[in-house]
C-alpha cells in the first residue's frame, strides 16, 4: 500500500534527521572545546611575547 510506504519512508527520514541533529550538536561541543583550547594557546603566546619583549629590552636588543 502506497500510504504505508510513505509512512515508512517518513519514519526513516525522521530517524536520519534526528541523527543529524545529534551529530551537529556533538560538532558544536567539539568546536567549542577547540575554540577554548585555541584561546588558551593564544593567551600563552601573548604572555611569551611579553616576556620576550622584556628580555629584549633588558638586553638592549630593541629600543625601549
Amino acid at each position: 500500500p502506497p500510504l504505508q510506504q510513505i509512512q515508512t519512508r517518513l519514519a526513516r527520514m525522521e530517524e536520519r534527521i534526528d541523527r543529524l541533529i545529534d551529530d551537529v550538536g556533538d560538532m558544536k561541543v567539539r568546536v567549542t572545546h577547540v575554540e577554548e583550547g585555541l584561546a588558551g594557546v593564544n593567551r600563552r603566546l601573548d604572555r611569551m611575547d611579553q616576556r620576550v619583549e622584556r628580555i629584549e629590552r633588558r638586553l638592549d636588543l630593541v629600543d625601549a
